[in-house]
């Protein structure tokens, strides 16, 4: 989602899901690993998989992993309604 215009502390977010405790851990540590080996950016972590939502801040770009009930529960998508929604895969 491009946010650019609406923020100044990102520009994109990219808003998933995982279905498991341990699917959105694999997630989490799968971004964070691609992202450095390809870009060598070093990503900030908050959340956690027991909670059901996963934040990590890779400055210009901020991941949302969710848990289902989660991603339900905060909306995001209806939050940040004004954003660009550049690609949407289910």
């Amino acid at each position: 989602m491009d946010i650019y215009d609406l923020t100044v502390f990102a520009s994109y977010f990219v808003i998933c899901s995982g279905t498991s405790e341990r699917m959105l851990k694999t997630l989490a540590d799968a971004a964070v690993q691609a992202v450095k080996e390809e870009y060598g950016l070093l990503a900030r972590t908050e959340g956690d998989t027991n909670g059901g939502w996963i934040v990590i801040d890779f400055g210009d770009v901020v991941v949302h992993l969710f848990s289902p009930d989660r991603r339900a529960y905060y909306r995001l998508e209806e939050l940040w309604d004004q954003g660009k929604v550049l690609l949407h895969l289910q």
